[in-house]
């Protein structure tokens, strides 16, 4: 393989671009030219979907918020947390958003988005923002927008009028931004006031210690291109003083990094290392700032860390955290979502063979569950189940086939599309996924996925004569902004240092199917889960998965140090010797096994049952709505139905469901909603099968509760034998109840399946008068994967700090439970007064009205698109 650049002379440098390999590896038939312009047409489809509805429902707000169809203001929304330090009030999405614009042939939207930009963004707000967020997305898409706007300009046709104006914005946020880096270390504060910096009287900010190695470490390109646009060396000046000091807090024997500091003392605060969330861009970073500035020192810098990365972390094809003391201990058991950018790093670095390992690992995980979760374990289960649209896999794609020229990285490109099509898709954009196992939403659509994804995928299917410049004279920076190479020559700096360069001493594998190769195996090792780990010959146990009947269990006990004793009231305790674990590595996994014991036995001694989907699949719906559900650990398992139950649902008479039905005529062949209490939920489930419903619906009676706040809820039975109860019941908050109630009093008939997942988006509707429940589907596309993912580990808060709904932390509900709050007396919604239809969420009205108003144009979408 060979690192193609050009020569550097004593006037100029023009530095290592992206690889391109020499040999084309030709696998079975390239994509058509056809086939890759329907795809790239499709790109630029769903970007217009997604833009053009921020701007029509969210601009000026920093978001779009894809469900409510409206936009996200910081203050007026409830808080995420640290997730709304990213919103400033600065029409974030629009900024993040601009040279994709120009990449993707928009040029008279890019000038009216430039344009609006100066005429109503703001950067003196009183308002507290992540340095990084601010740093990555908005100076970095100023910058990125300057670039475009620049080069348009020099083109002699567009933006003649541009006189800087974007640079001297990305100036004055750069200024604000640098109170941040007032401390003796010189990393940088997490956050600054915009209006009133650091530490001041009103700046609410400065009182914290401790940021993530990435947050100080991912500042380089971004303050350099800044210094050598304006020619004020003080940016470029701290954020290389931070580099420094992170370079020197590295441990000495292993070189890795942790991924918390003290920004003052530089001590670690936390010590495990790895290459995702609170690392990544650090590394990403150090090699991108060679290539952008020429500094051999970042390069030497980098490949240090890059040697400790490859003999510790990278187990290929998976990419473990480890302790920086301790590089030989993994520090746990699962991955994150955000290292799926490091295949792509790697391409960039020339090493090829890890990073096709790692991406088809990903790309096997991506098939499983529709999208990559937030944290997965190394036996591929869900972790973390959440899935913002992530860019990161697509990034990685792009670079492997930029590198490879492989088609089969076009096919996982149309994967990618097809899955945000199908089960991401929303009338007004595309919302994040709450759940990938069920299918669920989040009001969430990130200003990242308009900024980098369509980017990549663009790229990715786009010949040369598509693109409006030559890609290959700007580097992307880590939320994929253009910054031109040319920067390099920039006349202040010397350069007469710079004819260093970095020949790629890696050899193309002569045979075509050596990719094939590589894969294969791995893609039955993810459908069987049998990735091995150092030291265990295997996935480490697990404690829900222990057994103490099985021999092999008591097998992997023993190495691991672990003794099982049976005590004479029939229970087992479990006692570890360290010592006595073949290895330090199964000594470690024993460590683990127990605090998931202790971890296990803390909690009720219930099976815990993944969450449940009810998907709204009536007119106006037609599957886009997905509701999160809690299950019962009795009546039918949807896990082991292929097709769910599908049916129109109906409110019990009465509301509670507690005595018999007094619309039973009505109920029969239908799904039951009831309210939560005055009685067990095994006996609500007994009076909606003797009338004859096909499902159940319990709906919290606590006003406010969501399942994006609380943990799930499992309905336990009655203490007796629950085997007679042979129909499905799902639990949902009052959230989530209360959209389906409010889509009950607007269109009368409605229509879910109650599944273990959302099914694809586009279900036919059934008449209301036909038979209903699960064999009746034979009109439906249910071609999922129709394995239970088993219970997941605890979530070690320490590590992932938003909450697993799915994790052990759900709630199992108790006999005594079920039978607590108090309701108001069988009151029916369809009943409500005046004043209560009035209180009823405004949102969710507004909702119901833009989709009836889209719905003709979306029946095209799916019959042009999907």
């Amino acid at each position: 393989m060979m690192l193609w650049f050009r020569p550097a002379t004593m006037s100029t440098l023009l530095l290592p671009l992206l690889l391109l390999l020499s040999i084309v590896f030709m696998l079975g038939q390239c994509m058509s030219r056809e086939e890759k312009v329907k795809l790239r047409n499709q790109v630029v489809e769903m970007f217009d979907h997604a833009y053009s509805n921020y701007m029509d429902h969210a601009y000026p707000a920093d978001e779009l918020m894809p469900l409510t169809c409206r936009g996200r203001v910081r203050g007026l929304e409830p808080s995420r947390g640290d997730v709304d330090d990213a919103l400033g009030k600065f029409s974030l999405t629009l900024i993040d958003t601009l040279d994709t614009l120009v990449l993707l042939n928009k040029t008279t939207e890019f000038e009216a988005a430039v344009r609006r930009v100066l005429r109503d963004v703001r950067l003196d707000n009183d308002i507290v923002v992540s340095v990084f967020e601010t740093n990555i997305r908005v100076l970095g898409g100023l910058l990125g927008g300057h670039s475009m706007a620049v080069m348009l300009k020099d083109g002699g046709h567009h933006m003649q009028w541009y006189q800087d104006e974007l640079l001297h914005m990305a100036k004055d946020l750069g200024l604000r931004l640098l109170p941040a880096f007032n401390t003796s270390s010189g990393l940088p504060f997490p956050r600054v006031n915009l209006k009133y910096g650091v530490r001041g009287p009103l700046s609410r900010t400065g009182t914290e210690t401790d940021t993530c190695t990435a947050c100080a470490g991912t500042i380089i390109l971004e303050f350099a291109a800044l210094s050598r646009f304006t020619g004020d060396p003080v940016f470029e000046v701290h954020a290389r003083r931070a580099l420094d000091f992170l370079w020197e807090k590295r441990q000495r024997n292993s070189n890795l990094v942790g991924t918390t500091i003290n920004i003052h003392s530089g001590e670690w605060v936390r010590r495990d290392s790895g290459v995702g969330a609170g690392i990544d861009s650090y590394y990403e970073y150090l090699l991108k700032a060679y290539i952008l500035l020429g500094d051999d020192l970042f390069l030497q810098r980098f490949n240090i860390h890059y040697a400790s990365i490859m003999k510790y972390i990278s187990q290929p094809p998976l990419l473990l955290d480890v302790h920086i003391h301790k590089p030989l201990l993994p520090a746990r058991t699962w991955m994150d979502s955000l290292l799926a950018f490091f295949p792509g790093l790697q391409v960039l670095k020339g090493d090829i063979r890890p990073a096709i390992e790692t991406h088809e690992m990903l790309y096997q995980v991506t098939k499983k569950h529709n999208f990559l979760p937030e944290a997965f374990t190394t036996d591929f289960r869900v972790h973390w189940a959440q899935h913002p649209l992530r860019p990161e896999f697509a990034e990685s794609t792009y670079f492997l086939f930029k590198a490879t020229r492989d088609p089969y990285y076009l096919e996982v490109g149309r994967t990618v599309l097809d899955n945000l099509n199908r089960f991401a898709r929303v009338p007004c954009g595309f919302a994040a996924m709450k759940d990938v196992r069920t299918g669920s939403h989040e009001d969430r659509m990130d200003s990242f996925f308009l900024a980098e994804m369509f980017k990549y995928l663009f790229l990715l299917f786009a010949e040369e004569e598509d693109l409006p410049f030559n890609v290959e004279d700007y580097i992307f920076t880590t939320e994929a902004h253009l910054l031109p190479l040319s920067l390099s020559t920039a006349p202040q700096l010397d350069d007469s240092n710079f004819d260093w360069t970095c020949p790629n001493t890696r050899l193309l594998f002569p045979d075509p199917a050596f990719p094939r190769n590589l894969r294969d195996p791995i893609r039955s090792a993810v459908d069987k889960k049998t990735i091995l780990i150092p030291g265990m010959g295997g996935p480490p146990l697990r404690a829900q998965d222990f057994m103490a009947n099985n021999p092999e269990h008591l097998e992997l006990l023993r190495r691991m140090g672990v003794t099982l004793i049976h005590l004479k009231d029939g229970r087992v305790q479990l006692v570890q010797h360290a010592a006595q674990a073949v290895s330090a590595v199964a000594a470690e996994d024993g460590m683990r096994f127990m605090q998931e014991m202790m971890e296990l036995s803390s909690q009720q001694q219930k099976e815990q049952l993944p969450p449940r989907a009810v998907q709204i699949v009536s007119h106006p719906f037609f599957g886009r709505v997905v509701l999160t559900a809690g299950p019962a650990q009795f009546g039918t398992d949807l896990s082991k139905s292929i097709t769910g139950v599908r049916g129109f649902v109906t409110v019990a008479e009465p509301y509670s469901g507690c005595a018999e039905l007094g619309n039973a005529a009505f109920v029969q062949g239908r799904i039951a909603l009831m309210q939560r209490g005055q009685c067990m939920f095994a006996e609500k489930a007994r009076h909606i099968m003797k009338a004859g419903a096909i499902g159940g619906i319990v709906i919290d009676d606590n006003e406010g509760s969501s399942s994006d706040t609380a943990p799930l809820f499992q309905m336990a039975g009655d203490g007796r034998n629950t085997d007679d109860v042979t129909l499905p019941l799902l639990f949902l908050f009052y959230k989530e109840g209360n959209i389906l109630l409010e889509a009950l009093k607007e269109y009368r008939e409605v229509e879910v399946l109650l599944s273990d997942k959302a099914r694809d988006r586009g279900l036919k509707t059934s008449s209301p008068h036909s038979s209903s429940g699960s064999d009746t589907q034979e009109e439906e596309d249910c071609s999922t994967d129709q394995t239970s993912p088993a219970p997941d580990a605890a979530l070690d808060q320490s590590h992932v700090s938003p909450m697993d709904e799915s994790a052990p932390n759900n709630k199992a509900v108790t006999p005594e439970e079920d039978a607590g709050p108090a309701i108001k007396q069988n009151r029916e919604p369809e009943m409500e007064s005046a004043e209560d239809k009035d209180s009823s969420s405004k949102s969710v009205e507004s909702m119901m009205a833009d989709w009836q108003e889209d719905l003709e144009a979306f029946q095209q979408m799916e019959k042009d698109e999907l």
